[in-house]
């Protein structure tokens, strides 16, 4: 649990201080990342699991982290997440498991978090 919370408490850390600088164009990043994980024609948990495979690939540990966070709070099931990181996998390549290991870890910690 440890990890998870000093990945939550240096993201708003970092995020807080980022936004001071009243960039105009980060804030907008920023915005269109929020307002693209809302529901539309697809529902929030869709979303964040082609964020997580889109993570994977790109290998954003950070990404992947926040996106397992995001669809763990939509409901995802451990089947689910698995199949998820299959996608991610096979359209990444093997170079995306040291990744999907980081992956499961975290996983493993925030399941652990709720018991």
């Amino acid at each position: 649990m440890k990890k998870i919370e000093e990945f939550r408490i240096y993201r708003k850390k970092m995020n807080e201080r980022i936004l001071q600088s009243d960039n105009k164009v980060i804030k907008r990043i920023y915005s269109i990342d929020t307002l693209a994980y809302e529901k539309g024609a697809l529902d929030a948990k869709t979303k964040e699991m082609l964020g997580l495979v889109s993570s994977l690939v790109l290998r954003c540990d950070d990404c992947v982290k926040y996106h397992i966070e995001q669809a763990y709070k939509a409901g995802i099931t451990e089947e689910e997440f698995f199949e998820v990181l299959s996608i991610g996998c096979l359209v990444g390549g093997s170079i995306v498991i040291p990744h999907m290991r980081r992956a499961v870890e975290f996983w493993d910690e925030l399941k652990n978090e709720n018991i």
